[in-house]
């Protein structure tokens, strides 16, 4: 058998891109460095694998380290292999991404960290380690998770208006909307039910309240 030490060993690091969902507003879950490199600087959460850890446990034990989230599904979504993204040295970055009601998230800032904090998803400050790039990548993993799982209603309220459905989606997608061709579209998905109920506090003409039924999407998509 051949032996893999006469081969390139490089440190194996993680990230986690955290997207929130709040008040009709994508965000970005960012951290400010607490030492160098790139000290002051805002990033994606992550850190260096440790020990016999797998990639999973790096990123959750970093994600929890740095801002206190925990509990989290992440999907993998990236390798990173580039040059030049940290001064020390050549890393390989395995990247992770999850969607979540960052509401019903509490963020604290703790080991190499001197803050964490909620960002507007499409006004991110300048990011450590060249990581504009793997958050452009995963944008694009999200907006294709979307398309392809219902993942989206997971942020909506239990019953919702049609008006908050497009907010959501124009969010994760970035872009507006055209109100009658999104309808248009809506009405040809039977998993998206019309109720009786209206939405409260509204004085003229209160909306129709909706809901998912997970049921039907899965007879919709033969699944």
């Amino acid at each position: 058998m051949t032996a893999l030490q006469d081969r390139s060993n490089y440190p194996i690091t993680v990230d986690s891109v955290i997207f929130g969902y709040a008040e009709g507003a994508l965000q970005v879950a960012l951290i400010e460095r607490e030492r160098d490199p790139f000290k002051g600087m805002w990033a994606i959460p992550g850190g260096f694998m440790e020990g016999d850890e797998t990639v999973e446990e790096t990123a959750h034990r970093e994600l929890k380290e740095e801002t206190g989230l925990e509990s989290i599904y992440l999907e993998q979504f990236h390798v990173c292999s580039s040059h030049g993204r940290d001064p020390r040295g050549r890393t390989i970055t395995v990247a992770f991404f999850a969607l979540i009601d960052s509401d019903k998230y509490h963020m604290v800032a703790s080991q190499d960290a001197l803050q964490a904090k909620w960002w507007p998803a499409y006004k991110l400050p300048p990011l450590a380690f060249h990581q504009d790039e793997i958050y452009q990548k995963a944008l694009q993993a999200l907006r294709i998770a979307v398309k392809t799982r219902p993942i989206a209603f997971e942020l909506l309220p239990k019953f919702f208006t049609l008006t908050q459905l497009q907010i959501l989606f124009e969010q994760l997608f970035g872009i507006a909307i055209d109100k009658r061709n999104f309808r248009r579209k809506v009405a040809k998905m039977e998993f998206i039910v019309a109720t009786d109920k209206k939405q409260e506090g509204e004085k003229h003409r209160p909306a129709t309240l909706y809901y998912y039924d997970q049921k039907r999407y899965k007879e919709f998509y033969n699944i």
